[in-house]
């Protein structure tokens, strides 16, 4: 069983920032990417960023570039996101994924394990 959880999330005012965290546990595979996910109220879950095993690779959604950035810590199973230039519509529930195949990928259902999601609110 494999488990992951976000944390780090809270209410910040515009301009500010903010870091995720996301810890892995259980028996995941020897190598996985590492995705973020966000869903506001009303709308779909999208795509945020996700990166590679070795970090060497990371990609993005064009709303965020630039103002995100991903990264991980495979000593501890820990993935982070680094918010800064945080806006109002950043405002979102922030879900961190595995993806057991180690595919880098914007697509939600190449994912196989999700944490509960933490709450990001940026007011104006």
């Amino acid at each position: 069983q494999v488990h992951v959880a976000e944390s780090g999330g809270g209410l910040v005012q515009a301009g500010g920032s903010l870091r995720l965290s996301c810890i892995a546990s259980g028996r995941t595979s020897s190598t996985y990417a590492m995705g973020w996910f966000r869903q506001a109220p009303g709308k779909e879950r999208e795509f945020v960023a996700a990166i590679s095993w070795s970090g060497g690779s990371s990609i993005y959604a064009d709303s965020v570039k630039g103002r995100f950035t991903i990264s991980r810590d495979n000593g501890t199973n820990t993935v982070y996101l680094q918010m800064n230039n945080l806006k109002p519509e950043d405002t979102a529930v922030y879900y961190c994924a595995l993806e057991a195949s180690s595919i880098v990928t914007r697509r939600s259902n190449m994912y196989d394990y999700w944490g509960q999601g933490t709450q990001v609110t940026v007011s104006s």
